[in-house]
């Protein structure tokens, strides 16, 4: 089993700004671009940090109302200067939140859950900048056909890593949502299908009807029984 890696879906042609990118040039960027942030690299082509559209509104933000009806939005001293930036390294969040190429998906995910973050600039081996992935870059996974998810969770998952006999488990999938059906020779083995089966790539949901052989949780219990979980 192989997970699809940051290299697998990142944009490779990646538009940058540098630190003295005047801040109408970044706007300009955005527009011809169709893009809604940018990296700003150094001469090596390194990750100094992140503009986005919010960094520029920022500046809209602190106006206070044409007709006097609305202050300006209150900042602090550090988002106050850079709401008054007029450049890219001014406007800039520091420091960049960064992938390699090699991260699988769900490494990527889990960096831009816990960083709060919406794409990650992709650096080599000596941080200089190779693409940009974003959240939706990362979706790709969940545009795979259901055929596709089938066959990998009966050739890798319950061929190649379980070892189960063909038709020991029954597998279909519907909009990415596994259901398992059939018998697995221990009762142990259930939780590691379900986990094995979830892990794939584009699986939503996974479903499982399953009785087992062998109890090998409870030593002396050795009789088929049902078990039904729903993940």
């Amino acid at each position: 089993m192989q997970h699809r890696s940051v290299s697998d879906v990142m944009t490779r042609e990646v538009v940058t700004a540098r630190p003295d990118t005047p801040f109408k040039e970044v706007a300009a960027l955005f527009h011809r671009n169709d893009i809604t942030a940018i990296p700003v690299v150094d001469d090596q082509r390194r990750p100094l940090g992140m503009v986005s559209e919010a960094d520029l509104l920022r500046k809209e933000a602190v106006l206070p109302d044409p007709e006097g009806r609305f202050p300006g939005r209150w900042l602090d001293a550090e988002d106050r200067a850079r709401a008054e930036a007029e450049t890219a390294g001014g406007l800039m969040t520091s420091p960049a939140m960064t992938a390699r190429p090699g991260w699988s998906v769900p490494e990527a995910a889990r960096a831009m859950d816990k960083h709060r973050v919406k794409r990650l600039p992709v650096v080599d081996e000596i941080g200089r900048l190779v693409g940009i992935v974003s959240r939706r870059d990362l979706l790709q996974v969940f545009l795979r056909h259901d055929a596709g998810i089938r066959d990998e969770i009966n050739h890798d998952v319950l061929g190649q890593t379980l070892w189960l006999d063909p038709g020991d488990v029954q597998v279909s999938v519907h909009d990415g949502v596994v259901t398992l059906e059939g018998r697995l020779p221990r009762r142990s083995l259930i939780p590691i299908t379900e986990q094995l089966c979830r892990a794939v790539d584009g699986v939503v949901a996974v479903h499982a009807t399953l009785d087992w052989t062998e109890d090998d949780t409870e030593p002396h219990l050795e009789h088929p029984r049902a078990y039904r979980a729903a993940s």
